[in-house]
């Protein structure tokens, strides 16, 4: 079983076997959740990195991708 120390500022190394088991990597954000005397971390999920996006296209569908490819480049 992995194992890590506190430091005196609270701080901990994840073990690599931990990171590694769950993906991850530095910027990642962890919850800790508290239950009586047991802590489970969790590593927090973002939402799609490509949800901004979406429906960023609706306006051209129907669209001959490769008009609308020669139309951007000025074709």
């Amino acid at each position: 079983m992995p194992k890590a120390k506190m430091t005196t500022k609270g701080q901990i190394t994840i073990p690599k076997e931990v990171r590694h088991r769950l993906g991850l990597r530095p910027g990642d954000e962890l919850e800790f959740v508290v239950d009586d005397r047991r802590i489970t971390l969790k590593k927090r999920l973002r939402g799609s990195p490509f949800a901004p996006y979406r429906g960023y296209l609706e306006g051209l569908a129907g669209h001959d991708p490769d008009e609308l490819v020669k139309e951007m480049r000025g074709g």
